[in-house]
């Protein structure tokens, strides 16, 4: 979900200070500006106190991408059907996403499944979009158009996590169409430079 957003602000141009935290030790402030403890969490505004800014804060990435793109969208991201891009986005959420985490950390969901091992029902569960994205990508390079938009951005991190949890199998599955697609953004500046390093943010 950051990782999405921080492109999205990147890609607009827009300036921010990053804060990089481990979430099994949040800082007081971040559970403050957002109580669910979630990332990302994005603060509009210039140097004021967090008291101030409470009523500015994004701590859903979607809505980050949607504003940061609203300010400039220089590579047409929001071009073309936007409630068909959005559905799809959250499909990937509401279709494919619980499936992933019940493949990716299986003995978390079932006590029968050791730790290491992973959930074939899960993955199986989770195929069934990826066929409708390889269905997609049989009519275009990207999954609305010729070149990326939004749907591509704010879906391939998702499907990225799935095929690292056992690159082997998902090198060789059919779904050449998908990986084709997948391999090209993780390929792109954009993505390299999402993935920068930053050292641990200290609220002391």
């Amino acid at each position: 979900f950051a990782m999405r957003a921080r492109m999205a602000l990147i890609i607009a141009g827009i300036d921010y200070e990053h804060r990089e935290i481990i979430l099994r030790d949040k800082p007081a402030s971040m559970l403050k500006a957002s109580p669910k403890g979630t990332v990302p969490i994005l603060i509009l505004g210039g140097p004021q106190t967090l008291d101030e800014l409470l009523d500015k804060i994004l701590d859903e990435s979607l809505d980050i991408m949607l504003w940061a793109l609203a300010q400039s969208d220089p590579e047409n991201w929001l071009e073309g059907d936007l409630p068909a891009m959005t559905s799809l986005i959250e499909q990937t959420q509401s279709d494919f996403k619980p499936h992933l985490d019940r493949y990716k950390y299986a003995s978390r969901y079932d006590s029968a499944i050791k730790r290491g091992e992973l959930d074939m029902s899960a993955r199986a569960k989770a195929e069934k979009f990826i066929a409708k994205l390889e269905e997609r990508l049989s009519q275009n390079a990207y999954l609305f158009a010729a070149s990326p938009r939004l749907a591509d951005y704010a879906i391939f991190t998702f499907i990225r996590q799935f095929a690292n949890t056992d690159r082997t199998w998902w090198d060789s599955a059919n779904y050449p169409k998908t990986q084709a697609w997948l391999g090209g953004l993780l390929a792109s500046d954009l993505f390299k430079n999402c993935m920068k390093k930053y050292d641990l943010w200290s609220e002391i």
